[in-house]
């Protein structure tokens, strides 16, 4: 299927990513050519899924045991690996799948679900959620945050109660409104793609499929819906 060509490259969301500074741990591998949210599909072959579970054959036993910060794990469905730096509080709950990269913070009460991809200096903090998706290096799901089946890029701030929605009421098909159209994403879950430095204010919620380009701006109690250009603000 070809896509639109107003939809956002991984370049174009997340720059840092192709920039030749190096990152620390691991970084996923983002579609240049494809349409970004693609990586998300579950069967496919160079997607999520595949990338994270060959992350984790790279380690013999994980760096960390996040037991000893009296976090509880749960590795009946995959390893759960955490580098030597990253910093995991009392009462977290991590099931692997699942990678934490070096001084990634995983706060008390945070509940990270298989397939999450916290990158190097990511947060997950209290009571927030990830399932199925990725915090690029330095992006933060600090408070009372659901992110699921979606990508944050660099500098992305959730603010208090934000909630990233990836599934429509009724369960169908999750679509692109971009330019007044409305386009299949063929994805049942997809949350959002949310570009570099986009700030999100408290209480906001993102409809199933929205994309934000880099530095976008969503106020406090706001809810957003489409593919949207970066410098975007919504009200």
């Amino acid at each position: 299927m070809e896509w639109p060509e107003s939809l956002p490259s991984a370049s174009k969301l997340f720059p840092s990513l192709y920039s030749a500074k190096e990152q620390e741990g691991f970084c996923p591998n983002l579609p240049d050519s494809d349409a970004v949210f693609t990586f998300l599909q579950p069967k496919n072959p160079n997607g999520l899924k595949a990338q994270l579970l060959s992350v984790l054959e790279h380690f013999q036993s994980s760096p960390q045991n996040p037991t000893d910060s009296k976090a509880t794990i749960d590795e009946s469905g995959g390893r759960v690996i955490v580098e030597a730096s990253a910093r995991i509080e009392v009462g977290a709950h991590l099931i692997g799948p699942c990678y934490v990269g070096p001084k990634a913070e995983i706060r008390h009460g945070a509940y990270v679900r298989p397939y999450s991809w916290i990158c190097a200096e990511a947060v997950v903090g209290h009571a927030s959620e990830t399932k199925h998706a990725v915090l690029l290096p330095g992006a933060k799901a600090p408070h009372f945050n659901y992110v699921g089946d979606s990508i944050l890029g660099n500098g992305v701030n959730l603010g208090a109660g934000t909630k990233i929605s990836n599934l429509r009421n009724d369960g169908g098909e999750v679509q692109l409104r971009i330019e007044g159209e409305r386009i299949g994403s063929r994805l049942r879950k997809f949350g959002a793609l949310l570009g570099e430095g986009c700030q999100l204010g408290c209480n906001s919620v993102t409809n199933p499929g929205v994309i934000l380009g880099c530095n976008s701006v969503v106020w406090p109690n706001a809810t957003v819906t489409g593919v949207h250009a970066a410098d975007s603000e919504h009200r």
